[in-house]
Order: structure tokens, then sequence, then C-alpha cells
């Protein structure tokens, strides 16, 4: 028998396919599955018709057989089979489908024809790992057998040979191992049975294998020293039916929970779970989940964001990061469909129109769902958001904004009159008649916020004021800019856009304080841009407010993540002239210059700390500090 060369193309395609294409080995085994898949699916249309084939569904399986011995990994189908011109277009011309022929043949008459494989290279990743491939098939309607042998590039030969009953057995004879590569893993049942489970544990017919177990010897059950035997026990590798694909009224919330403790390897159940099922320009099913807590490595590089993508219960990748934006990188969960074009390899996706549609969906679905639990399940909402919130203001902040307008709605901020998180919608619902600015002010944590002096005014006037103690908070209140129609402004703003409520004696009387406010410039020099005298301080004698666009969080935000940044804002300093301490320097410049600029000196420092940034000397502080007592 003469050997067949592959056309030229093909040789190459090979060579490609085997070493570039497929970035792991073990794909081989699930595109070999997902061929079978695609015989049975053509004999089981044709057994709906043809009542003289003796064949229902329950009929149709998929057997592994491993040799380790031979060193051969065998797989069989009952399904339809390949006469000698398939064997020639399909193994003999690489890239030509068999699959893609039937469909477009029989879309005519029925429009849910669901085959997997469409490009028919698939096979030659068995090539991979195995030196030799033999094919023994038999065709539908044919008498005759043919088996089909290729130990690469070289070339092929087909054979008439005998075989009993329909379908296809694929036989590789695994390569040798070396220094780098162990091929016998994939004689191993236990490896085979994950790489099914993985891959394949959605192909819709039984895919079977003799498994070796170990059991106690009946007649040494009862003894202090049993013994054990193997058995063999034919086994199904894979579960068939995807939970997303049944009814969600078949499906109850704990069979949701469990499958995504066990397909996501989460201790804690998810706090939020979407089913949805779209029908029209782009067919999917997806079922997502919402973590109820951080994961460990989710703020790291290590972190993988995406969903998992299958294409009609086949494995494709389990990181799709298309489909889901960055602002949602924290939803897991799995879209099967059928739609999408795949490239050379199923690994391969072409970003086309519709992968970009299920995204665009997926991402308005999660919104509307994160918006009803806002709305109906406020307490399960603020869980998520403590979880998760930062991934949200980053949303904001990221892209110079694009998203501020779908993601504002969801966010949670602590209020300063209502002593807990509070959307900023509910905020400018309550602001008053005469309040001009959305006001929020920064810090550590919300203790630390309380005592800020700057917030002292806003407080007495009754106005509610958003506390951000993230990083990320007023760059993301900075991003946004206003909200419905309201400018945000920080506590520590020079214009507060509150109405002097001083009366007009109270301002004739009032001395002139430039004298005061020069000295203290004088002495402090250019570490400070102004000396002003405050409006908005009550019972503390001083503060700082940033002068231009930046502000002092921005300040310790830029240098901590780059000190040799030089960031740094401009500080203005407020006096309250009207406290006993600025008072006590006013008097001294008259009597003691020096022990004035002392005082000068200690009310920078001061306002330094409450400002929460560094001193540049904290000795020379306290040395002074001392000297002052």
């Amino acid at each position: 028998m003469a050997k067949k060369e592959f056309q030229s193309e093909s040789k190459r395609l090979l060579d490609l396919m085997i070493n570039s294409i497929y970035t792991h080995k073990e794909i081989f085994l699930r595109e070999i599955i997902s061929n079978a898949s695609d015989a049975i699916d053509k004999l089981c249309f044709i057994a709906l018709t043809d009542d003289k084939l003796g064949m229902t569904r329950s009929d149709f399986q998929i057997e592994i057989k491993a040799d380790k011995d031979a060193r051969t990994l065998t797989i069989t189908d009952n399904g339809i089979g390949m006469d000698k011109d398939d064997l020639e277009n399909n193994l003999g011309t690489i890239a030509s489908s068999g699959s893609y022929k039937f469909k477009q043949e029989m879309e005519q008459k029925q429009d849910d024809i669901d085959i997997i494989g469409q490009f028919g290279v698939g096979f030659y990743s068995a090539f991979m790992v195995a030196k030799e491939i033999t094919v023994i098939t038999k065709k539908y309607g044919s008498d005759t057998a043919y088996r089909w042998n290729s130990t690469g590039a070289d070339g092929y030969e087909i054979e008439e040979c005998e075989k009993d009953g329909l379908g296809t057995e694929i036989i590789l004879t695994l390569k040798d191992n070396t220094e780098d590569e162990n091929y016998d893993e994939f004689l191993e049942q236990y490896r085979i049975s994950g790489l099914v489970k993985r891959y394949s544990d959605y192909i819709r017919y039984p895919i079977v294998m003799d498994m070796t177990k170990s059991r106690v010897k009946e007649e040494t059950k009862d003894s202090d020293k049993p013994e054990y035997e193997d058995y063999t026990e034919r086994e199904t590798l894979n579960s068939m039916v995807p939970i997303w694909q049944r009814p969600k009224k078949d499906v109850t919330q704990d069979e949701y929970d469990k499958f995504y403790q066990e397909k996501f390897m989460s201790m804690d159940k998810p706090i939020k779970t979407i089913v949805t099922s779209v029908e029209g320009v782009v067919t999917y099913k997806a079922l997502l989940f919402i973590p109820s807590s951080t994961p460990y490595d989710y703020y790291t590089k290590e972190y993988k964001k995406g969903l998992q993508l299958y294409s009609s219960g086949v494995l494709i990748t389990d990181n799709c990061e298309e489909l889901v934006p960055e602002h949602f990188r924290f939803v897991k969960g799995i879209v099967d469909t059928a739609d999408l074009s795949l490239n050379i390899s199923r690994e391969m996706l072409q970003h086309d129109r519709h992968l970009l549609t299920i995204a665009q969906n997926i991402e308005k679905k999660i919104q509307r769902e994160l918006t009803s639990m806002l709305t109906s399940d406020r307490e399960n909402y603020e869980k998520f958001f403590k979880a998760f919130g930062r991934q949200l203001k980053y949303g904001v902040v990221s892209d110079y904004g694009m998203h501020k307008d779908e993601l504002q709605d969801l966010l949670l901020f602590y209020s300063s009159t209502e002593k807990k998180p509070v959307t900023l919608a509910e905020y400018v619902d309550r602001m008053k008649d005469d309040q001009k600015f959305i006001y929020f002010a920064t810090g550590e944590n919300a203790a630390a916020i309380d005592a800020l002096p700057q917030t002292e005014l806003l407080r007495s006037k009754g106005f509610e004021i958003l506390y951000c103690t993230e990083d990320v908070d007023e760059f993301t209140l900075q991003t946004l800019m206003m909200y419905k129609e309201k400018r945000f402004c920080s506590a520590t703003n020079d214009d507060l856009g509150i109405e002097n409520d001083e009366k007009e004696e109270d301002k004739k009387d009032k001395k002139d304080s430039s004298a005061l406010l020069t000295f203290v410039k004088e002495t402090l020099g250019d570490k400070v841009a102004e000396v002003v005298e405050s409006k908005k301080l009550v019972s503390h004698p001083v503060c700082l407010t940033a002068k231009g666009g930046i502000s002092f969080e921005m300040e310790k935000y830029f240098n901590s993540v780059q000190p040799d940044s030089g960031m740094k804002a401009q500080r203005v300093l407020e006096l309250n002239l009207g406290h006993a301490s600025v008072q006590k320097m006013e008097s001294l410049i008259q009597t003691d210059i020096d022990k004035a600029k002392k005082y000068a000196e200690v009310l920078y420092c001061q306002a330094l700390l409450i400002a929460g940034l560094p001193l540049e000397n904290p000795s020379a502080y306290t040395d002074l500090v001392c000297s002052l007592i």
C-alpha cells in the first residue's frame, strides 16, 4: 500500500499546529472527544428519521481506553463514522471539516443543529503527544471499514479493514518520554479523568472508561490485617448536563452555591447568583456569581479576572478577560455559546462582534443586578461593597472616567450625620435648600475625620459630610466632578460656599490682622504659600488647606507610591484669630519677637500633624515645644 503525502499547505500547517498553535499538549484529548461528539451528533440526527438504524440517544457513548504496556490511548465513538472519501478529504487535507459541511447541508432542514468542531484541525493536535495515529472507522450506510494511519508530516496510508459496528476508533501511540516531557502521564487514569472533567465535562454523551480501583478482599474483611485487591469498574467520567443548561426553576440555590464553591474553590457561598439566557443576535447562557468576600490575591498581579467560556459545553478558556469589564473583575462564572467564531484552534478566539455583544450584555446585566441588590437587599449590598467597593471606585477613575455614569449610583460613602454608608442620591435628597456643594473630607478613618478642625464650620451649620477613608476616594470624587448638578467640595477648600454670618457692626469693631498674618508668613517663609484668617475654624487655633489642584491626600498617595515624585500641595495656613494661642502669639510680637516666632513654628507644625503630613524635623519640633514649656 503506497503512502500518500499531505498537501504542501497541510504539511506546513501540521508543523505549525504541533509546535505553535496549541499552548498545552493536554488539549489533544478535548479536541478528539469533541470530534467524537460531533460524529455522534450526526448519527443521532439521522436516527430521528431512520427507524432501521435501531439506535436511540441512550445508546451513544464515547469510550476511552489506556494500555500502558502498548503505550496506546484509544478513543472510540459509535457515531456516523467515515468512508474512504471522508478520510481523504477530512484527514488528508488539514483544515477541511466534515462537521462544517454537514451543518451546511442540514441547516435547511433543521435550525438547531449543534456541531462543535467546525474547522477539522483539532484532530492533528494529537501529534503533540503521539508518534503514530491509527484511525479505524466505518460509516453509516457503508459495508466497508477503513484504516487510516500516519506518523506525522511524512504522509498517511488508507486501507480496507474489518470493524464491527459504526463509528470511529482513534488509537494514539504515545511518544517516548524525554528529559523535558513525560508522555506517560496521558496513560494514567487519574490524569485522563481529570482532563475529561476539566475540558469535556459537559459533552452531552457519556464518556466512559474502565477504572482500576481497590477494595478489601471479602475473606479478610473481618481480619486484623485485611488484604486488598484491584478490580475494574466502568465509570462515566463526565456529568453531561451543565447546571446552567437546566431550567432555573429546577435548580435550587443550594445547588448553585455548591456548584460555585466546587467550581471556583471557595469556602464561602456567593452573595449573589445571576442566571441569564439570551436568544437573538447572539444566543448564550450565563451563570454568574458575585463573591461574598475578597479573594486573598484579589489586588495582586496573580489574580486572573474573566469568565469561563464554553462553546456548546466544551471548555474554551478558563479566564476570558474580554467577557467582563475591569470594574466588574470580581464576578466569577460561566458563559456558554455556540455563536463564537473560533480560530484555527479552540484556544484562540477571533474578537468579533459576537464576543463584544455578549460582553456588553453581561456588563449591563451585572449592573442591573447590583442596582437591584442595592435597592431591595441593602444589608447584603453593603457587605458586597465592603469587599469590592474599592474596585467600583477604581472603575470610576480608570479610562479617564469613561464608566463613571454607570457606576456612580453604585457607590457608598460613610455619612457624618447618618453614621452609616449612604449613596450619592441619598445625600443629595437630604441637602439643605441653601447648600451649594456636596461636602467631603478625607482621613485614615471616621474617627480621624471627626477630629479635623476643617469640618467644624460645616458641622455647626448642620451640613452632611461624606467621609473618604480609602486612597482612591478623593480621586473618585474628582473624576465625578459633580452629581445631579451639585459639585463636590472638600472640607479643606478655601471656599466652602457658606455665607459669612458676621454682622456689619462686628466687622467695624474688628481690628486689622494684616500685620499678624504678614509676620507669620515671613517667619515660615517658603513653608507656606499663604497665611490667612480662617473662616472655618471654631474651637481649634490652626489648620492647613491646600491651594491649587493638588490636595494633601493626593500628595500623600503619590509620595507613598513614588517617593521621588516630588508631589507637593501648596500649603495655606489658616489662623483662628479668636483663639487664645494665636492672640498670645500676636501679643508677643511686641514684647518678645523671638518667642512669637517659636509660637508660629509650633502652630505650623501642629497644622501639619492635624493634616496627617510628616514633620520635616520631629526632633527640632520636640525641642521647640520644650523650650516654650
